[in-house]
């Protein structure tokens, strides 16, 4: 009887259970805040980097793929026309220079200039003509010869005029020994113009490509201690003035302005034309000799007194220096007559000696 009754109150308090109890299980308590802050710790150390570097960095390589095909679409809208007269591409210039647009270089190609106004005036008229125009419009005019200067003194973006076609001997009066040129025309052409009136320059210097207007204006010179400089051999000029006009100078009309027009670099106005001293033409004799800078120096002076011209050519990085002299024949003894000391190949040692020691000096790619 005991059995049955417990298990009649076994059965009552599992019907019980089965009633009051859900059919899912009970959620589980939650966890306490130690563990809960200790299982994120762990979570967070665990896990990937965060995502917004990458996003950042994708953002500016876009960016920078934006730019670069502005940019070469930019270039490839606006091409360079055929005749353009300069040819350097480079990236995002948005139109193709004008046609107008002249480059100037100097003679040694160091430097250049693009201008829209490179004038070259035809004679005198065209000339005051253009000087009166950019004075009354407030325009920049710089004269230029033929581009020698190292330094590109004389290109100017605002403005130049050339008297390259302005290059005509006007007079020649042999008895006192005085051309009349224009000031355009060079040094060659000018030494071989006068050359059948028995007369040449004073001075000049190894390259005779410069204008006569551009060698004047910047007191050039030549070689040898007792030669004046061109400026000084210069008896008149004829300038053209901004505010004067043409204005005639020389050492009787008006001196100080003649003294300082001559060297005026074409700050006080464009040299049209000039009347130059000549002499008598004469032959030369040159010798050509390889020296050291010790010796030089020792013997500079005797060199000076002793010859009419004297050039230097210093060979850099080494102590050889070759010695130039030209002297005028004399009218009495005539051309010097010598035997060379050395044949040809023998004369060449030295030069080669040289070049050979500098390929082991200096490590040149090149072969003899």
């Amino acid at each position: 009887m005991f059995r049955s009754l417990s298990l009649k109150r076994s059965f009552k308090t599992h019907l019980k259970t089965l009633i009051h109890c859900p059919q899912h299980p009970p959620p589980p308590p939650p966890p306490s805040p130690v563990l809960f802050s200790s299982i994120r710790a762990l979570s967070t150390a665990s896990s990937p980097p965060s995502s917004s570097s990458d996003s950042e960095l994708r953002k500016y390589l876009g960016y920078t793929a934006l730019l670069a095909f502005c940019g070469v679409a930019t270039y490839y809208s606006f091409p360079f026309s055929e005749n353009a007269k300069h040819k350097k591409a480079q990236l995002f210039r948005y139109a193709p220079l004008p046609e107008d647009l002249h480059t100037v270089s100097n003679w040694s190609g160091t430097h250049e200039v693009q201008t829209r106004h490179f004038h070259q005036p035809e004679n005198l008229k065209q000339l005051e003509e253009l000087v009166e125009e950019s004075n009354e419009k407030r325009v920049k005019l710089r004269p230029v010869g033929s581009g020698l200067s190292p330094n590109g003194i004389g290109l100017a973006r605002g403005g130049m005029v050339n008297l390259a076609l302005m290059d005509k001997v006007l007079e020649v009066d042999k008895e006192k020994k005085r051309v009349r040129v224009q000031a355009g025309i060079r040094v060659q052409q000018l030494v071989d113009e006068i050359k059948d009136y028995g007369l040449t320059l004073q001075n000049f210097a190894s390259i005779r490509e410069q204008q006569i207007g551009g060698i004047l204006q910047v007191g050039a010179h030549g070689t040898g201690a007792k030669l004046p400089p061109i400026d000084e051999q210069i008896i008149s000029m004829k300038l053209v003035t901004p505010a004067k006009g043409t204005i005639e100078l020389s050492k009787e009309k008006d001196p100080e302005l003649f003294y300082l027009a001559r060297c005026g670099l074409g700050g006080l106005g464009v040299v049209a034309e000039v009347t130059i001293q000549c002499v008598e033409r004469q032959e030369l004799v040159e010798h050509t000799t390889v020296s050291n800078l010790k010796d030089l120096k020792k013997n500079h002076k005797k060199m000076l007194s002793e010859n009419k011209h004297v050039k230097y050519l210093y060979i850099p990085y080494t102590d050889t220096v070759v010695v130039v002299t030209c002297n005028p024949v004399s009218k009495w003894r005539g051309p010097p007559k010598f035997k060379p000391k050395h044949t040809t190949d023998e004369a060449m040692q030295d030069i080669r000696e040289l070049y050979k020691e500098s390929l082991k000096k200096y490590r040149y790619s090149y072969r003899l």
